[in-house]
C-alpha cells in the first residue's frame, strides 16, 4: 500500500498514517466532497473521513469532539493537523457568512506564522515542531466555524542559543535574512549571510527543503490577514534582529570589571529595542541586587555576562512567541456568543504535538517532550484499550480479556509528586547553595535506584553506553533514551535576572512593554518563587489530557517508513518497532473482539425513536431498554447488537449507517409534517391579523368618506348666494378611495355653475357666447389672437361702416337669396382677397348662411359667383400667426382659398369668429367640421396639391398673394 501511495489505515475509528515524503494528489476539492457527509466506511481510509466524523459526531450530537495527532518526530503531524483544519474550513459555512469566512481564514493563516516562529529543521524532520499545539475550533450551532483558541506548550527555547550539529535554529530567522527587502535589512542593521551571526551560524550552510525567502512573504501577508498592524509586525521583526545581534556580542574582562569589545552592538540593540544604549549595556554587565533596604549593583564575571545573555535572548524569543499566540487568540475568540440566542456551542479540539525524540544528545526539552508522549499514550490506553474492556465488564457484555502494556509506570516515574524525576529536579532546585547537574544525578540514582524502567552508570556499572555523573535511561513506551542532565537545573530554573526585565518594560515600545508586564516590579519588592520550567510543563500536560478526555477523541496516529526522508525506502523493522510501542496491534485486537458504538438507551431512543411505530412519539413498553430491544427487532438487527445493563452495543459501523440512513429519511417527513403544521398555524394568524386589519380599514374608510362629504357639504353650503357661485371656494383633499369620485363631483359642480351663469346671459347674446366656446376649444393654444374680447357682429358687409356705399345692393341680393335658397340665419358675410388655380387674385366678399357659403363679387353689385352648400363643407385651415387666411375644404376638393380684411377698424381679427359661428353650426347640426391650424397650409385645387405659407413684408400696405413653385405665398404687411 505504501509503495502504491495508499497511505492511510483504519483501526475503527483510529486513522495509521504513514509520511509518504513526498506530495500526494489526494487533497484536492473533488476528494473533499467525496469524504463530505460521507459515513466512516463508505469510502477508503483517509484523514478527510475521520475528520468529517469528528465534525458530524460534533453536529448531530451537540458532543465536543477532538482530534489527537500523535507520533514521531518527522511522521507527518503538522501536516496532517493542517489537511484536517483545510477540510474543516471546506465543509463549512455554504452561505458564506462574511464572519465565519474571517474566522476560516484566520485558523488557516496562524498555522503559516506559528510554523515560522515556533518550527525548526532538524535531522528528522525539516519542518519539525519545536512547540505543543492544541487548538479549539468552536462552532454555532449550524455547524459553521465562530472562533478558536490555541494553546502553546513547551517552546524549544535552547535551540535560539544552541542548535545539534546538521540542524537549524527556528525559521524565522533565516525567512528575515533571506526575504528581507534590503531597505528593511538596513534598518535592522542586519546583512543577508546567516553566517556572520554566531546564534544561527552552524544551520547557514545546512540544506533544507523550507524556501525561506517565499515564506517570509507568506508569513508577512498571513500576519496582516490575521490583524497585525503594521508597527506590530515591524517590531517583531526588530526583536528577531535583536537576537541576532545578542549573539555577536564579545564579552572580556579588564582588570577586574567586565566589557563589552564590540560596544557599537550595544547602541544597534537599544535602537531596535527603543531604549538608551547605557541600559542595555548595564543590563549586560551588572545585576542589581537588593540586600535588605540596600541596592547594589554586582558585576558579572565574562562567564555570568554570556549567561545572562543567553538567558535574554531564549526569554525575548520565548515572550514574542506566547505574545504572538495571545494576538491570534484575542482576534479568533468567540465574542458576545449567548447560548440562550445562539443554541449550544460546541468544540473540536486539534492536537499537534512534538512526537517522541531521540536524538545523539537528550536534554531537558527532549525529556519534556518525551513525558508528554507517555501522557497521550497513556490517554490512548486509557480510552481505547483499558476503559473499553472495563465497560465490556461493567456492562456485563462477555468478553474476553486483551493484555497490553499499560505506561502508566512511566508517567508516574516522571510526574509522581515527592517521588518523580521532575519533583527531584525541583528539590534540587530549590537547596540553597551552589547546586550542579551531577547532584541531582546523585538524587536521581539514590530515590529511583530500584525503578525497573530507570537506570544510570552507577547502577549499571558495566554500562558503557552511558557516562559516568552525566547520562541516566529511561525505557519509554517507544524505546530507551539516554539524558545528559547537563543543563538540567538551569533549563528548569528558567533564571532571567529582574534587569532584562525592567530593561523591556521601560521601552518606550508599546508592544515591547506590553510583553513584559512583571518590569515594573521594584528590585525590593518581595515576588513569590515562580514555578520551574518542568512542573509549569507538567500541569499543562495534565491540563490537556484532563480536556482531551473530556471529549469524544479520534485518533491519527502518525509513521515513518524510514528514518531518511526517502519516499521509496520503507523499513520493515522501523516500521513494526512504531507499529509495537504505538498499542496498535492490541487496538486492532480489541476492535475486532469488541463493539464500533455503544450508547445508553435513553439518548439512543432520543435519536431513533422515530424510526419505529413502537417508539414514536414516546413508547408504552415498561422500559426505555424493551423499547430498544422491539425497535432493534423491528429492523431486523437483533443479531448485531448486544444489551448491556445500561447501554446498547453493536457491532458493525454498517448497523449504525443504516439506522443513520433510516434517520434521516424519517426526519424529512417529520420536518415537513412539523413545516405544514406550522405554516398552517401561521396562515390562520395571518388570517386572522388580515381580517382585523381589513375592517378596521372599513370603518376608516367610511369615517374618511363621510367626513370628506360633511365638509363638501359645509364648505358649499350657501353656494348659490355667493357672487361668483363657489368659484372661490377651496376644495378639500379627498381620501384616496374618493379621488375619482370628487372628480365627478367637480365636473358636476362646474356644470351646475356654467348653468347658472348662462341662465343670467340675455337670449340674443348666447349664439354669439356659443360660437366663441366653439372658437376657443378648437384655437386655444394654436393662434394668440382669437377675438374673444369684441363683439362678433357675423354680418359685416351689412354694417354701414364697413360698406357705406354699397350696403343697400348687398342687403337686396341676400333678401333675394332668402327667398330662392330659404335659408333661416346669416352665420356670417366679410370682404376677402381670393386667389384661384389660375393664380388669379381678386376682391371678393363671402356671405355664409346656416345652407349655404356664396362667393361674391362687390363690384358687380355683389353678384353670386360660386355656391357651396355646407353639407359639402368638410373642413377649414388657418394659419398661426395673426394673419387672416382661411382655406375652405371641400368634398370635391374645389378648395376656396381667401384672406379676410375689413375696412373699419382695418386691422379687426375675424378669423376666430368665423371658425368660431361654423363649428357652432356644425356642432348643432351634429356635424363634424375639421379645422386644422399650421403654416404652411396644405390645400387641393381641382385635384392639384398645392400649400398657401404666409410671409411678412414691411413695406406691404395689405395682404396679397403671390405665386410659388408649390402653391402660393400670402404675404402680409409687417406692422
Amino acid at each position: 500500500r505504501f509503495e502504491k501511495g495508499r497511505i492511510y489505515t483504519f483501526i475503527g475509528e483510529v486513522v495509521v498514517s504513514m509520511n509518504p515524503y513526498k506530495n500526494l494528489n489526494i487533497y484536492g476539492r473533488d476528494m473533499i466532497e467525496q469524504y463530505k457527509g460521507r459515513e466512516l466506511y463508505e469510502r477508503p481510509p483517509h484523514l478527510f473521513a475521520i475528520a468529517d466524523a469528528a465534525y458530524k459526531a460534533m453536529k448531530r450530537r451537540s458532543k465536543d469532539t477532538c482530534i489527537v495527532i500523535s507520533g514521531e518526530s518527522g511522521a507527518g503531524k503538522t501536516e496532517a493537523s493542517k489537511y484536517i483544519m483545510q477540510y474543516i474550513a471546506a465543509i463549512t459555512n455554504p452561505g458564506q457568512r462574511a464572519e465565519v469566512e474571517r474566522v476560516k481564514n484566520i485558523l488557516l493563516k496562524s498555522n503559516c506564522v506559528l510554523e515560522a516562529f515556533g518550527n525548526a529543521k532538524t535531522n528528522r524532520n525539516d519542518n519539525s515542531s519545536r512547540f505543543g499545539k492544541y487548538m479549539d475550533i468552536n462552532f454555532d450551532f449550524k455547524g459553521d466555524p465562530i472562533g478558536g483558541h490555541i494553546n502553546n506548550y513547551l517552546l524549544e527555547k535552547s535551540r535560539v542559543i544552541v542548535q545539534q550539529p546538521g540542524e537549524r535554529s527556528f525559521h524565522s530567522f533565516y525567512q528575515l535574512l533571506q526575504g528581507g527587502s534590503d531597505q528593511m535589512l538596513r534598518s535592522l542593521h542586519l546583512q543577508k549571510d546567516a553566517s556572520a551571526y554566531s546564534y544561527i551560524c552552524p544551520g547557514a550552510q545546512i540544506k533544507c527543503s523550507i524556501n525561506d525567502g517565499a515564506e517570509f512573504k507568506a508569513v508577512a501577508d498571513a500576519m496582516k490577514v490575521i490583524g497585525f498592524k503594521q508597527e506590530e509586525i515591524q517590531t517583531v521583526y526588530k526583536i528577531v534582529a535583536t537576537i541576532l545581534h545578542l549573539g555577536n556580542l564579545k564579552f572580556s574582562v579588564d582588570g577586574d570589571t567586565p566589557v563589552i569589545e564590540n560596544g557599537k552592538v550595544v547602541s544597534i540593540i537599544a535602537d531596535l529595542l527603543s531604549t538608551k544604549s547605557d541600559m542595555v549595556e548595564k543590563a549586560l554587565l551588572f545585576r542589581t541586587v537588593a540586600t535588605g533596604r540596600d541596592v547594589i549593583d554586582k558585576q558579572h564575571t565574562e562567564q555570568e555576562a554570556t549567561y545572562g545573555r543567553d538567558a535574554f535572548a531564549k526569554a525575548i524569543y520565548e515572550r514574542l512567541f506566547c505574545w504572538i499566540v495571545t494576538h491570534i487568540n484575542d482576534v479568533i475568540e468567540v465574542k458576545n456568543y449567548d447560548t440562550t440566542i445562539h443554541g449550544k456551542n460546541t468544540v473540536i479540539g486539534v492536537l499537534d504535538i512534538y512526537g517522541f525524540e531521540i536524538f545523539d544528545n537528550n536534554s531537558f526539552e527532549q525529556f519534556c517532550i518525551n513525558y508528554c508522549n507517555e501522557k497521550l499514550q497513556q490517554l490512548f490506553i486509557q480510552l481505547v484499550l483499558k476503559q473499553e474492556q472495563e465497560e465490556y465488564q461493567r456492562e456485563g457484555i462477555p468478553w474476553k480479556h486483551i493484555d497490553y502494556f499499560n505506561n502508566q509506570v512511566i508517567v508516574d516515574l516522571v510526574e509522581q509528586q515527592h517521588k518523580g524525576i521532575i519533583a527531584i529536579l525541583d528539590d534540587a532546585c530549590m537547596n540553597v547553595g551552589k547546586v550542579t547537574d551531577e547532584m541531582f544525578l546523585e538524587a536521581l540514582n539514590n530515590k529511583l535506584g530500584k525503578h525497573v524502567h530507570f537506570s544510570s552508570r552507577k547502577l549499571c556499572a558495566t554500562d558503557k553506553t552511558l557516562e559516568f555523573d552525566r547520562d541516566f535511561r529511561i525505557k519509554h513506551y517507544a524505546g530507551d533514551v539516554i539524558y545528559s542532565v547537563t543543563g538540567f537545573i538551569d533549563k528548569n530554573k528558567d533564571t532571567l535576572f529582574q534587569d532584562f526585565k525592567r530593561l523591556m518594560y521601560n521601552s518606550s515600545n508599546p508592544v515591547l512593554k506590553m510583553m513584559w508586564p512583571e518590569g515594573k516590579l521594584s528590585i525590593t519588592e518581595v515576588t513569590k518563587r515562580p514555578l520551574t520550567a518542568a512542573t509549569l510543563f507538567k500541569n499543562s500536560m495534565i491540563a490537556l489530557v484532563d480536556n482531551l478526555a473530556s471529549k469524544e477523541p479520534y485518533y491519527v496516529r502518525c509513521i515513518k517508513p524510514n528514518d531518511k526522508k526517502s519516499p521509496q525506502l520503507f523499513d520493515e523493522e522501523r516500521c513494526r518497532h512504531q507499529v509495537e510501542y504505538l498499542g496498535l496491534l492490541e487496538n486492532v485486537r480489541v476492535r475486532r473482539a469488541g463493539f464500533a458504538y455503544r450508547q445508553t438507551y435513553e439518548k439512543f431512543l432520543h435519536r431513533y425513536k422515530m424510526i419505529s411505530e413502537f417508539t414514536w412519539p414516546n413508547h408504552d413498553l415498561p422500559s426505555d431498554k424493551d423499547a430498544v430491544k422491539k425497535l432493534i427487532e423491528c429492523h431486523g438487527f437483533q443479531h448485531d447488537v448486544a444489551y448491556g445493563k445500561t447501554k446498547i452495543f453493536i457491532r458493525t459501523p454498517r448497523t449504525l449507517f443504516t439506522l443513520e440512513e433510516l434517520h434521516a429519511k424519517m426526519l424529512v417527513r417529520i420536518v415537513l409534517f412539523l413545516q405544514k403544521v406550522w405554516r398552517g398555524t401561521l396562515a390562520r394568524l395571518r388570517y386572522k391579523r388580515t381580517k382585523a386589519a381589513l375592517t378596521i380599514l372599513k370603518y376608516y374608510r367610511r369615517y374618511k368618506v363621510k367626513a370628506y362629504i360633511h365638509e363638501v357639504a359645509r364648505r358649499f353650503h350657501n353656494v348659490r348666494l355667493m357672487k361668483d357661485y363657489g368659484k372661490h371656494v377651496q376644495w378639500p383633499t379627498p381620501p384616496k378611495v374618493l379621488r375619482r369620485f370628487e372628480e365627478a363631483l367637480q365636473t358636476i359642480y362646474h356644470r351646475w355653475r356654467a348653468g347658472e351663469l348662462i341662465r343670467s346671459v340675455p337670449p340674443e347674446v348666447l349664439p354669439q357666447l356659443r360660437a366663441k366656446v366653439a372658437a376657443m376649444e378648437v384655437l386655444k393654444g394654436h393662434r394668440a389672437d382669437i377675438g374673444l374680447q369684441r363683439v362678433w357682429e357675423g354680418n359685416y358687409i351689412a354694417l354701414k361702416p364697413d360698406n357705406p356705399q354699397t350696403t343697400g345692393s348687398f342687403i337686396s341680393v341676400a333678401n333675394e337669396l332668402k327667398r330662392k335658397d330659404k335659408y333661416m340665419n346669416v352665420l356670417f358675410s366679410c370682404h376677402v382677397r381670393k386667389v384661384n388655380r389660375f393664380n388669379k387674385v381678386e376682391d371678393r366678399a363671402i356671405f355664409i348662411t346656416d345652407r349655404h357659403l356664396y362667393k361674391m363679387d362687390p363690384m358687380k353689385q355683389y353678384k353670386v359667383m360660386r355656391t357651396i352648400p355646407l353639407y359639402n363643407l368638410i373642413g377649414l385651415s388657418v394659419s398661426n400667426g395673426k394673419d387672416q387666411l382661411v382655406v375652405f375644404h371641400t368634398k370635391d376638393n374645389k378648395d376656396l382659398i381667401v384672406c379676410l380684411f375689413s375696412k373699419e377698424p382695418s386691422n379687426d381679427s375675424r378669423i376666430g369668429e368665423l371658425v368660431g359661428v361654423l363649428a357652432s353650426h356644425f356642432k348643432r347640426s351634429k356635424r363634424a367640421l375639421q379645422v386644422s391650424v399650421t403654416n404652411p397650409v396644405q390645400c387641393s385645387l381641382h385635384g392639384r396639391k398645392c400649400t398657401v405659407s404666409v410671409e411678412t413684408k414691411i413695406n406691404q400696405s395689405q395682404p396679397d398673394f403671390t405665386k410659388h413653385r408649390s402653391g402660393f405665398i400670402l404675404c402680409v404687411p409687417g406692422n
